[in-house]
């Protein structure tokens, strides 16, 4: 049994469409973080970042084992499963390369770009335009990736998993797809998948 400290949110999405797709028995345990759960001690041992999601893998019944940051419980669930990651030296190299761009550019960027959209004072001009500009380039670097293949790696995988929340909200961010026509073929690939759909619905 998995402990999955979870609110809906695009990283929390990441991780439960990932317990979904290997059809893990997990236990979701709501974070609010509107109301401040993520700052509880409770929740504080098992995410020192004060960040939602975090997992708790109970296979070991006397030592269980926490895992917080999104990319690293995707990576665990991975080796823990053997699913969803190739496993030859090439195919591992370009998973770990497209779950550090997620997590590094995609996601903060968009995230930046959220709060600026949806809860920044209404002069923040500059800021809302470097972050949107910034979003637009990462999309880019995701048009020119799956212009050759159905998803980012060829077969799914947790890099599809990791970016495609961030980019299924691209519209209430402002950013229609029309310039992006793979992303927008492969957001619908992937929101196509029951897994996925039983995750954002979670």
């Amino acid at each position: 049994m998995i402990d999955f400290y979870y609110w809906p949110t695009p990283n929390g999405w990441k991780v439960a469409i990932m317990l979904e797709e290997c059809g893990l028995e997990y236990r979701m345990i709501p974070v609010n973080i509107s109301r401040g759960d993520q700052f509880k001690p409770e929740f504080l041992a098992i995410s020192p970042n004060n960040r939602m999601p975090a997992i708790v893998d109970h296979a070991i019944a006397d030592d269980p084992i926490p895992v917080f940051e999104s990319g690293a419980i995707l990576l665990y669930l991975a080796d823990k499963t053997g699913r969803f990651m190739p496993r030859d030296a090439r195919g591992r190299k370009e998973t770990w390369e497209w779950l550090f761009w997620q997590v590094g550019n995609l996601g903060p960027l968009a995230g930046q770009l959220s709060h600026f959209v949806n809860y920044a004072p209404q002069d923040e001009a500059y800021s809302l335009k470097r972050y949107a500009g910034e979003y637009n380039r990462c999309l880019g670097v995701l048009e020119r990736r799956l212009a050759e293949r159905e998803y980012i790696l060829g077969a799914y995988s947790i890099a599809d998993m990791a970016a495609w929340p961030w980019v299924l909200i691209a519209k209430p961010l402002g950013q229609p797809l029309d310039e992006f026509p793979n992303v927008a073929r492969w957001r619908g690939a992937v929101k196509e998948r029951p897994a996925v759909q039983a995750a954002v619905d979670l």
